[in-house]
């Protein structure tokens, strides 16, 4: 159970990467829930924060392009401080190598669940932005400004996730809402070790972000004074 004395926060793709990352930031000020596939991961994740100290967490195991499935899931959620959306697919391809199929697959994880969710959760984060304020934290990418060869679909569903984010922030800051898209360079993750074995390269961690930067980057919106809206973060690897 959560405190009710604490704000609490919901993120996705939390079993793993920045996700989980993001949920170790955000444990010492927030209660959690944390939302993934994997319930195995979640349990560990939320094992590993009740354990350092006093934190309410509960997981949410649930295929986020499942509508019903989500709808069930989020039912119960009345009110909801911050909203991370962390979870995403990357699948690389040039125009000539993806077909519709991947296209869809694409869209469905990156930009119409994220809508979805957040669709269901408005009523929750206008409760919490109409007593003191309510964020709403899109985890994009580089890609959501720069389309660069081969990342054709990818790039096209993190420009529409940022148009999303700009037409939420747009319809909900009267409410309290604010709405902060962030766009991380290359992170160390399981998803950049699969791009760059898709790209044939050698993989070296140390070149990349590290998730805990990103994490960093989303607490700073999320506690950013709220007379300040930082509408959009960019982070990238040092040197």
């Amino acid at each position: 159970m959560t405190a009710s004395h604490r704000p609490l926060a919901l993120i996705t793709g939390a079993s793993q990467g920045i996700g989980a990352a993001v949920a170790r930031q955000l444990a010492p000020r927030y209660d959690l829930i944390l939302g993934g596939r994997d319930e195995e991961r979640l349990a560990a994740v939320a094992d590993e924060l009740t354990a350092a100290g006093p934190v309410g967490v509960r997981t949410l195991a649930v295929e986020l392009t499942d509508d019903a499935a989500l709808a069930g899931a989020l039912a119960g959620i009345d009110r909801l401080d911050a909203l991370v959306h962390s979870a995403g697919t990357g699948e690389l391809g040039t125009v000539e190598e993806t077909p519709a199929q991947a296209w869809r697959r694409q869209f469905d994880v990156n930009v119409v669940a994220v809508a979805e969710a957040t669709r269901l959760l408005l009523p929750a984060l206008r409760a919490a932005g109409a007593a003191g304020g309510a964020d709403v934290v899109l985890v994009n990418s580089g890609a959501g400004f720069t389309a660069r060869p081969g990342w054709v679909s990818y790039a096209a569903s993190k420009f529409a996730l940022r148009a999303f984010g700009d037409a939420l922030r747009a319809e909900e800051s009267a409410r309290g809402i604010r709405v902060t898209s962030v766009h991380p360079g290359r992170v160390d993750t399981a998803m950049q070790r699969a791009v760059v074995a898709h790209e044939g390269g050698e993989y070296d961690g140390s070149r990349f972000l590290r998730p805990e930067s990103v994490a960093a980057a989303v607490l700073a919106a999320l506690t950013a004074s709220r007379d300040a809206h930082l509408t959009e973060i960019v982070v990238r690897p040092q040197g």
